[in-house]
Order: structure tokens, then sequence, then C-alpha cells
């Protein structure tokens, strides 16, 4: 090993390669907003009785698609942490 020289930085960089969840590896769940607090989350009251906190996904902060107090909607929950989702589809009334 030559004095001052440092390890390559690209042989240091390591990637979770297989560890990463997509949209469709979500747990998906019918539920209605129970409260909209601030930053873009909103308190979704799933239709088994539990209180999921939710921001909305991409395509729907794209496409300005509004969610009010007592909307149907559709959220994504991870099955590693099932108290955090992502709202993917607002019901037609």
């Amino acid at each position: 090993m030559v004095l001052g020289r440092r390890t390559p930085r690209r042989a240091l960089v390591h990637f979770n390669k297989g560890n990463n969840l997509s949209k469709e590896d979500l747990i998906q769940l019918e539920g209605k907003i129970a409260d909209i607090t601030g930053g873009g989350n909103y308190q979704v009251k799933l239709d088994n009785g539990i209180v999921v906190l939710a921001r909305l996904s991409g395509k729907m902060k794209k496409f300005k698609i509004k969610v009010l107090v007592g909307d149907r909607v559709t959220v994504g929950v991870s099955p590693y942490d099932p108290s955090h989702g992502l709202i993917t589809h607002r019901q037609r009334v």
C-alpha cells in the first residue's frame, strides 16, 4: 500500500440490491380519510379499524387529485411498517 493514497471511492459504495420495494409490493387496503394533518399527511381509517398515516402518491400529486375528509381511498401499506402508507387511488362517489 502506498502512503497518501486512499481507497477508490467506487470500492466503498455498497448497494442494497433486491431489498427495494416497489409500488407493486405494497399491500393494497381500502379505507376512509379520517383527518388531514399538516405537511401533506392524511390519517386513513382502514376497513379493519386500524388508523394509518398516509401520503399521496406521486401521480396523484402530479395530476392534482384532491382528497377530502370522508373520501374512500386505496392505501398501499408496506409489510415492514404497517403504520405508514401511500394513497394510490381515490374511489369515485
